[in-house]
């Protein structure tokens, strides 16, 4: 075991001295070998962002939940879009029937959105979510307060004049000072801030649930009324509630619209899976293409580190007869060459995982990436199935060469 050891380590000194001593070519070698690290760990960061991006995104939304519209979500060349858009418009007295309906759900609320510039003195913030939304909001969706209130059923009924901010409105409309009591503008309207939401960040690393304003849906209704996009939320304890829910949702639904049993569904119910499966399709996707590009990078590169390895072996004829000739062994031969192409496509690996740690970090200002130590460790097993894949006939040649010809060699 400890002359293995000694091999391993004495493979690993003379293929360093033999990378230092020709370091261009070597250079060159790797270039491959860097370039297919560099996609595969790169594809991997995005991808391990976009997978803890996208279970804090489904927190965001809020468990358990299902959602009734007019469209279904769904994405492809089969989506029927000439049928769906013919379907009648969710109303708003759909949530008080479905609450007293319902056996399973335990909150249901409505929710509609337009987008407003938002003024304060001298300050403004364009393009912001105004979302108008029943007082259950809080219950159906997974949002916090952080200072003041939500408003209140009697402020709903009576259409008030307030509203909750999101962090991000709170802190550039009011950089100094707290913005609870204090007025803001949009639609040509005045609103009281009567509360601040807790900061979310962004869903799926691309939109901001902090850059939003939340008013009572009556409120909505008076300003920018209530034609498309309405959407209800069913909130359930559990999932085995949801389960049964979601059956009962659309019966309940079918009862509301007054459908014949013979007529096919004119609403979708959503539910959370339905986004994780076209996700999951995505992301199967990107691993394809990303694997097939790695894939063709490392062979490219493969090939240069077979071929400089044989170079190698020639290059080092005598050497070799001489090792062979004092009594080194055909498994130290071979350990020496392959130990000297694992080094190579490990410093290839190496660079490639330093350029991909600063292409992770520049994509995460404007996207999301995370660099696991799991996909390091990944990598270089990459890289060492690699050298041992194209070392291993430079190797094997150099182990069984005949030692006398080898000793002749000029």
């Amino acid at each position: 075991m400890v002359e293995y050891f000694r091999s391993i380590y004495e493979g690993i000194k003379i293929a360093l001295q033999s990378i230092w001593s020709n370091k261009l070519r070597a250079a060159l070698t790797t270039f491959g070998i860097v370039i297919g690290i560099l996609s595969v760990t790169t594809m991997a960061t995005v991808i391990d962002g976009l997978n803890r991006g996208f279970e804090s995104s489904l927190d965001m939304l809020g468990k358990d939940v299902v959602y009734v519209q007019k469209w279904p979500w769904s994405f492809g060349p089969h989506y029927k879009w000439w049928e769906y858009i013919n379907r009648p418009e969710m109303k708003l007295d759909y949530v008080k029937k479905i609450q007293d309906l319902s056996r399973y759900a335990t909150a249901v609320s409505a929710s509609d959105g337009t987008r407003e510039n938002v003024y304060r003195k001298d300050k403004t913030v364009n393009n912001v979510n105004i979302d108008g939304t029943t007082v259950s909001y809080t219950k159906t969706s997974n949002i916090n307060i952080n200072s003041g209130r939500f408003f209140t059923n009697e402020e709903n009924r009576s259409g008030r004049m307030v509203c909750i901010v999101g962090s991000a409105i709170a802190e550039n409309l009011f950089q100094f000072g707290h913005p609870l009591g204090k007025e803001i503008k949009f639609g040509g309207q005045k609103y009281k801030i009567i509360g601040v939401l807790a900061k979310q960040g962004k869903f799926l690393g691309l939109m901001s649930m902090d850059d939003r304003i939340i008013i009572p849906i009556n409120t909505y209704k008076k300003f920018y009324g209530i034609r498309h996009g309405l959407q209800i939320q069913v909130k359930y304890p559990n999932k085995p509630a949801l389960a049964a829910g979601q059956y009962e949702l659309e019966g309940i639904m079918r009862r509301i619209r007054k459908q014949d049993p013979a007529e096919k569904d004119n609403f979708a119910v959503n539910k959370l899976d339905m986004f994780r499966q076209q996700y999951d399709s995505m992301t199967k996707a990107i691993y394809l293409v990303g694997f097939f590009l790695t894939a063709l990078a490392l062979f490219v590169g493969g090939i240069g580190v077979m071929n400089i390895m044989f170079v190698s072996v020639k290059e080092r004829t005598r050497e070799i007869g001489i090792r062979k000739a004092v009594g080194a062994k055909y498994y130290q031969i071979l350990i020496q060459f392959l130990i000297e192409a694992i080094v190579v496509c490990s410093i290839g690996g190496a660079i490639g995982i330093l350029f991909s740690m600063a292409a992770s970090a520049v994509i995460n200002q404007y996207f999301v990436a995370y660099l696991d130590w799991k996909t390091v460790i990944w990598a270089f097993l990459i890289c060492a199935m690699t050298g041992i894949a194209f070392g291993f006939l430079p190797a094997y040649k150099a182990a069984k060469s005949d030692p006398i010809s080898s000793l002749r060699y000029e």
